[in-house]
């Protein structure tokens, strides 16, 4: 019999700056007054288009959030700026994104009883990284002292669940006994503030998860990973364009296009029956049902798609407890949304309790985990 694969550790790290709804609405909304003053008469002719106030009800209604955390508040509520203030740092020092992984990381190793020796490869996976190479995993490794190796991956919101796919696969083929999979969002410098309806999406945060062979486990609370299951699906509804090409193509690489956007009711739309009927086919390759499933730890995107995807699958409204929210606290938090529920969230469950880890965004793309409690 193949040697079980576990969960053994997670950490969650956030920034000590928040921005509450009311803040960002105030900021947005005297940044708005101020473009429509300054162009009245281009408005009066159609030439441009007056900017839409927004609400904190607004926000709240659409969404489920109520605030978000951020990396570096200063500069961000700013109307001459619209951006967080970010000191670049020398190249001999730790970058900013390695610094908020080191953070979780470090909770994640402790909650697993695990120290870097114990560790045989660093997975960072994540919607974002600040640069393309060295890999910001490589770096952490140094900075934990991890022997081994080290890669980055970006798959978007689905970037933390591919991660512990290739923390499963890389322990289930022997190449690994022990792999830390580190998701640092910092996702605030890639936000539009000054558009109404994605400005308040995201936050910043950091998870960690430390995936192992069972026989090395030692910690308190531990979850048999049953299986993963990926899907991708090509759509072009959510999209992030800042990149290197923006040099050669003679653009603006700041320009709101190759800032985050998405077309946001086409997304719901087509993303909530997938998301559905992707669990329902990985827990059916267990013979379970969604009825035998104690607890949902979904992406965090949008409290309506939760509640509509529960929906589907149980026949009914699910509980706070059943499917946790945190993103009326942490906001989107791009791929760590669905670690963050299941970090705040896991230590309740009873011995042979299930559990599904859950993510869905860009590409389109679907990862999860059918979990059990040991």
């Amino acid at each position: 019999m193949a040697e079980q694969i576990v969960v053994s550790g997670v950490g969650v790290w956030n920034p000590e700056f928040t921005i509450t709804n009311e803040e960002l609405v105030d900021s947005y909304n005297a940044w708005a007054n101020a473009y429509n003053d300054a162009h009245e008469a281009q408005i009066e002719t159609g030439e441009l288009t007056a900017k839409p106030l927004s609400s904190a009800e607004f926000i709240e209604k659409a969404s489920g959030i109520k605030q978000r955390y951020i990396y570096q508040k200063d500069g961000a509520l700013d109307i001459d700026r619209m951006r967080p203030n970010i000191p670049e740092r020398d190249e001999s020092t730790l970058s900013d994104q390695a610094q908020i992984a080191v953070a979780a990381a470090r909770k994640a190793l402790a909650e697993a009883n695990k120290s870097a020796d114990d560790v045989d490869a660093v997975i960072v996976s994540c919607a974002y990284t600040q640069r393309a190479y060295p890999a910001i995993a490589i770096e952490v490794q140094q900075e934990l002292g991890i022997k081994g190796f080290g890669f980055d991956m970006l798959v978007a919101c689905s970037a933390a669940t591919f991660g512990m796919h290739r923390a499963y696969e890389m322990i289930a083929s022997g190449n690994a006994g022990c792999v830390l999979v580190i998701n640092p969002e910092l996702v605030s410098p890639q936000i539009n503030y000054t558009d109404r309806d994605s400005h308040f999406i995201f936050g910043d945060v950091a998870t960690a998860t430390v995936l192992e062979n069972a026989e090395s486990a030692s910690a308190e609370h531990v979850y048999e990973v049953l299986s993963t299951k990926a899907l991708t699906k090509y759509s072009s509804n959510i999209r992030s364009n800042f990149g290197y090409m923006s040099r050669a193509n003679d653009v603006d690489p700041y320009g709101p296009d190759k800032l985050f956007h998405q077309a946001g009711r086409k997304v719901f739309k087509e993303v909530c029956p997938l998301a559905a009927e992707h669990i329902e086919q990985h827990l059916a390759k267990h013979q379970l049902t969604p009825e035998n499933v104690q607890r949902w730890w979904l992406h965090q995107a949008n409290i309506n798609m939760n509640t509509l995807i529960c929906k589907r699958l149980l026949g009914r409204e699910a509980t706070a407890e059943e499917a946790p929210i945190v993103l009326d606290e942490y906001a989107n938090t791009a791929s760590a949304g669905s670690v963050i529920a299941f970090g705040l969230n896991h230590k309740d469950l009873k011995t042979g309790d299930y559990g599904v880890l859950c993510s869905f965004g860009a590409g389109y793309s679907i990862g999860s985990l059918v979990l059990k409690k040991r």
